[in-house]
């Protein structure tokens, strides 16, 4: 049985490379995300590499979801070897001035969807006695982001579950990593409306292709912190030994909305 690889948020930017990329490898690939247009593009493109694609148009967002995906796994007999928790959005602002309803949706795509699915494809993986998880976080998760108050707070708790649980893990022949990029090349700042903050205007954007190579190899070697860049690294590093205060400052200054 060859081995399937979930990817959830596979539409577009790094889901749509992780999809080739495990692809690439021989992978078969389960393509999750709501805009089925995309996904299925995608899986025609997919094919070249002669695996098998399945195509599972989910809203991630809603709280039933989760649930569902799994039972329409488990109903076409694939074995999920590889699950990527890829999907998430961000919101750039001040927090009371953001639409309340949207922060909570972020909130449970972000963190709680990430979760329950983790438990639920986990849970047979550790049965199995092998099984990778890669949940992608962001370098936002070391730091309070002030003007992207909830992203950040989201990302701080991919990065804390996917350690706790690699822990618990260990011995079991599964593996957690968190990949942590910083800003990326993706459709994610337009989404999130900070594309023309300094953060996203500033040299040296990732590209998506990289990060995701990064964050394979990281996931196949069993890390469980994959931090991409150099620059990112040492700036996590630096975090470490700054004034909290002076964190705060400086994110801020990065994601404050022009005008303000």
């Amino acid at each position: 049985m060859a081995h399937v690889a979930l990817i959830t948020g596979a539409s577009a930017g790094l889901g749509e490379q992780f999809a080739h990329r495990f692809a690439r490898d021989g992978h078969d690939v389960v393509l999750v995300a709501r805009n089925e247009a995309r996904l299925n593009a995608l899986a025609e493109r997919l094919r070249l590499h002669k695996v098998r694609t399945v195509v599972l148009p989910f809203d991630l967002s809603d709280p039933r979801t989760p649930r569902a995906l799994f039972e329409a796994v488990q109903a076409r007999g694939l074995e999920v070897e590889f699950l990527v928790n890829n999907a998430g959005f961000g919101s750039n602002g001040a927090f009371l001035d953001l639409d309340l309803a949207r922060e909570l949706e972020m909130v449970q795509l972000n963190c709680t969807t990430l979760l329950e699915l983790c438990h639920r494809f986990v849970g047979p993986m550790r049965a199995r006695g092998h099984g990778r998880v890669l949940n992608v976080a962001s370098t936002a998760g070391f730091q309070p982001g002030p003007f992207m108050a909830t992203y950040y707070a989201t990302k701080a708790f991919v990065v804390s579950f996917s350690e706790a649980l690699a822990h618990e893990l260990a011995g079991s022949g599964v593996t957690v990593t968190a990949s942590c990029p910083g800003a990326t090349a993706t459709e994610f700042a337009k989404a999130a409306g900070n594309a023309a903050t300094r953060l996203f205007q500033r040299p040296g954007i990732a590209r998506a292709e990289d990060v995701v190579h990064d964050a394979y190899e990281a996931m196949m070697a069993g890390e469980v912190l994959a931090v991409h860049g150099w620059m990112n690294v040492l700036a996590w590093q630096s975090l470490r030994v700054s004034p909290r205060s002076m964190v705060r400052a400086i994110t801020a200054s990065l994601n404050q909305p022009p005008g303000r």
